[in-house]
């Protein structure tokens, strides 16, 4: 299982990946990405949180990609996936939110 991080494209995301030590973690953002790193899978693509189907596209990447923890940094994702905390939870996926970071 996989720990996700969204907001790759940020420092706050290397730090926080950081701190996790070996847990086995991807790194993702719905912002544009180079294509050599999607490409070589160091970075994946996430859906657009301005997307009306947003919350189902992230569960079936999250089931697609066996992640079971999401870190979201963007506060539009926060939201999102907050109010779909429930959701998620059915599929054994936890949503944390540190605000710490």
């Amino acid at each position: 299982m996989f720990t996700l991080i969204t907001a790759a494209s940020t420092s706050k995301a290397y730090s926080l990946k950081n701190s996790l030590g070996s847990e086995p973690v991807l790194l993702g953002d719905y912002a544009a990405l180079p294509a050599v790193f999607i490409n070589s899978g160091k970075l994946i693509q996430l859906p657009d949180p301005a997307g009306q189907s947003y919350v189902h596209q992230f569960l079936a990447l999250c089931l697609d990609r066996n992640i079971d923890k999401i870190w979201p940094l963007d506060s539009r994702e926060q939201d999102l996936l907050l109010n779909s905390a429930q959701l998620f939870a059915e599929y054994g996926i936890t949503i944390i939110i540190n605000d710490q970071l």
